[in-house]
């Protein structure tokens, strides 16, 4: 290691104030990055799946509703959907979807 480098794993002596701050500063930056790369960015990415999914509707699908409603697509339009649920029909918003099930044509695997 470099002698600009050791300061920083040294205890700090008698007059370098500075590079407590420097020690301080770096382990707020690895906090950071840690929270990033193992909560923030997954939770991220998991969104943009989802979404990705919900544009994929289709007549037929069987979805599960945020509420537990389980039914089949009857009708899409922009941001709601018509759902037909044993005897009644349903419209939801696009957004509620919380899983697709199958699609027309499709076993559950």
């Amino acid at each position: 290691m470099t002698p600009d480098i050791l300061f920083l794993f040294a205890p700090s002596g008698q007059g370098s104030s500075g590079s407590g701050m420097m020690i301080f500063l770096l382990q707020m930056g690895a906090i950071i990055a840690i929270f990033y790369f193992l909560i923030i960015r997954p939770k991220v990415q998991q969104e943009k799946k989802h979404k990705e999914r919900l544009s994929q509707i289709k007549r037929g699908d069987r979805i599960v509703t945020v509420g537990g409603i389980i039914g089949e697509v009857v009708h899409i339009k922009d941001n709601e959907i018509t759902l037909k649920s044993g005897e009644s029909r349903l419209q939801i918003q696009r957004e509620r979807v919380a899983d697709i099930l199958t699609a027309k044509g499709e076993s559950k695997q």
